[in-house]
């Protein structure tokens, strides 16, 4: 543990010994403490249930309990507030610093100060728009993959329905605007499109990651176009606003509905919703990536070397397969 942070948590906890708060000796503290590994991280938000189960994940993986001491920070979806956070961290010279960036870009300065100091970063989930040698690992989902998953499921679905030479109308709701996730997603499912010249892709909107903004979105695009066959809808909490839209507007989802839904993430009401026909299909993004996180530090620990990337195992869901799943899971 660097002495800095040492020193910090000393004060902390002499003040909290004094409150009444533990039961051992301060020199017991010491003891306890002085042999954790200090990671620092910042967390986008707490915007959709996703993140709040991501969130999870690491603070289970990075207890003292697995010998961590874990400095949290909640950026509430604002970059400033992510580079206030790293840069704190560094202060306090942490063992490890892991973030999952906001957007892709604006984070060579900060990095570059992470490196200067001898912290080594950790990517999580997103990815930053920045020299390879400025962070030394990533680990999170390959979101244009996920995106031509469902691309690759419409294209099947509608070979299946035998709509494949329909003209096809197609709105996307996308989260927050230059984040990784987006960008890959997008163009994950604009490869497969761009393979059909009847898919029309109507309008593409920032539905920020949120079921209100997804709600108010969708109600947008209702009054805009009259006939929308499919909506993609890069996250599940955007989903949950769009269907309570579309559905106040008297429209049907599902197999034999007016519209059909892709959705992003598979957090479990979500999946109940594939089970009960109102999302066709939906395309996992695993949450659960602390362990991976942990992995990575205890590699780096021993002295080893790191993947610069590490993909996590993901699944596509539909209501064929999705009762295998739900029981299951966590979040």
């Amino acid at each position: 543990m660097k002495r800095i942070v040492f020193g910090i948590i000393c004060g902390m906890l002499l003040l909290c010994a004094c409150a009444g708060y533990f039961d051992m000796e301060p020199e017991q503290h010491e003891n306890k403490t002085e042999d954790l590994v200090v990671v620092g991280v910042s967390q986008v938000g707490s915007e959709s249930v996703w993140r709040t189960a991501n969130t999870m994940s690491l603070q289970q993986a990075l207890s003292d309990e697995n010998g961590y001491f874990l400095l949290f920070d909640n950026a509430r979806q604002k970059q400033e507030n992510q580079i206030k956070a790293i840069r704190s961290f560094i202060s306090q010279q942490v063992d490890y610093i892991v973030f999952s960036p906001i957007t892709e870009d604006g984070w060579e300065t900060v990095l570059t100060e992470a490196k200067d100091a001898g912290i080594p970063v950790i990517l999580m989930d997103r990815q930053a728009n920045v020299d390879p040698d400025l962070y030394t690992a990533w680990v999170g989902s390959d979101f244009e993959a996920e995106g031509e998953k469902a691309g690759l499921w419409l294209e099947n679905y509608l070979r299946k329905k035998d709509r494949e030479r329909e003209e096809i109308r197609i709105v996307v709701l996308q989260g927050t605007e230059g984040a990784t996730s987006v960008i890959g997603r997008t163009n994950g499912f604009q490869k497969v499109a761009q393979k059909h010249s009847n898919w029309q892709i109507l309008e593409q909107v920032n539905g920020e990651y949120t079921t209100a903004k997804g709600k108010e979105v969708m109600q947008k695009l209702l009054e805009t176009y009259d006939d929308i066959d499919v909506v993609v809808s890069q996250n599940d909490d955007m989903t949950f606003g769009a269907l309570e839209a579309i559905h106040m507007e008297g429209y049907s989802t599902g197999e034999e509905g007016d519209m059909i839904i892709i959705s992003f993430d598979a957090v479990k009401d979500a999946l109940k919703m594939v089970e009960q026909g109102l999302i066709e299909v939906d395309i996992e993004c695993n949450p659960l990536q602390g362990e991976y996180v942990s992995e990575i530090i205890q590699a780096l620990e021993a002295g080893e070397t790191v993947d610069k990337k590490c993909f996590i195992e993901e699944n596509v869901f539909t209501k064929e397969n999705v009762g295998e799943y739900i029981d299951n899971r966590t979040y």
